[in-house]
């Protein structure tokens, strides 16, 4: 099995027709789900395929709601025979009924035969061997349906992919332009405090004002508003989400965590923007991990 990207959506359907003419369809729907959960739907008798198949699947499968279901049909019929004790227990009843009902008719053959449960399919009876080599088909075939399954998967997979690398080009570019409007951030914050001081004390008490004080405050309002870590945690969660796609098998639980890493990290920088600017900025990188959140769900 390649390591390519995964989706957990897909759907299959291998059919065919077994020796006694009976015509059969595995038929296999997967969406999203936290883990692996494989439900089954077999037609009577045919229990003992699910172990085996169910088997099968988790080795095959990681993580995923599956559907698989099981139909046979045009299966040879078997002739009817009459129940002796149905048959005997239903003539008891319809005569016992004639003679309570003044002027009424004995009951007839054929309607007593058409009662349910009278008549019944004579089974012919499978031999060991022959029932082995029916489920064996059977379960060949559902090695065959998984495999589509399978396939279905990583195709859906491979355009997944795409869109996540393209989300995450966005976020990159984002950042980039994150990291630029904080690169301004003192400069603006020492310009609207000498604004500021101007409006409250005027222009000659703002030229009265220590240089070094104003550079003091914007000092610490440069602190409080540094983003640099947030963007380095933010480049960082960029390259191992890069890797993770180019990995391929099994990065969606990796990728849920990341995400939400993400989000972390573009909250704090909101919370830290001193600029209208940054904060724009700062808005749609949390809309692309939004939107990277939606597509790393469906990562198997």
């Amino acid at each position: 099995m390649s390591k390519r990207l995964c989706s957990m959506t897909g759907f299959a359907r291998e059919a065919g027709t077994l020796a006694d003419g009976t015509a059969y369809a595995w038929e296999m729907k997967s969406v999203n789900g936290r883990g692996l959960e494989l439900r089954f739907r077999l037609p009577n008798g045919m229990d003992a395929l699910e172990a085996p198949a169910r088997e099968a699947g988790s080795k095959r499968l990681k993580r995923g709601n599956v559907q698989i279901g099981l139909t046979l049909r045009g299966e040879a019929r078997a002739p009817m025979t009459p129940d002796p004790v149905a048959l005997e227990r239903a003539l008891e009843l319809a005569l016992g009924l004639a003679a309570r009902i003044p002027g009424a008719a004995p009951p007839r053959a054929e309607a007593l035969l058409a009662l349910p449960g009278v008549m019944r399919a004579e089974q012919a009876e499978l031999t060991e061997a022959e029932e082995e080599a029916r489920r064996g088909l059977l379960l060949a075939a559902f090695q065959r349906g998984l495999k589509a399954l399978w396939e279905s998967r990583a195709a859906e997979g491979a355009r997944l992919a795409e869109i996540v690398t393209a989300l995450l080009d966005e976020i990159e570019a984002l950042c980039a332009a994150a990291g630029a409007e904080a690169s301004n951030q003192p400069a603006a914050q020492q310009a609207r405090l000498s604004e500021t001081l101007a409006n409250l004390l005027g222009e000659a008490g703002r030229a009265r004002f220590p240089e070094e004080r104003l550079a003091q405050e914007v000092a610490l309002l440069a602190t409080k508003s540094d983003v640099r870590e947030e963007l380095d945690r933010l480049a960082a969660h960029l390259a191992a989400a890069r890797a993770l796609v180019a990995e391929g098998e099994g990065a969606g639980r990796k990728l849920d965590f990341l995400v939400q890493e993400f989000v972390r990290e573009a909250n704090t920088l909101c919370s830290k923007s001193a600029s209208v600017a940054l904060t724009r900025i700062g808005l749609d990188l949390k809309a692309a991990i939004e939107r990277l959140r939606e597509q790393a769900a469906n990562v198997e």
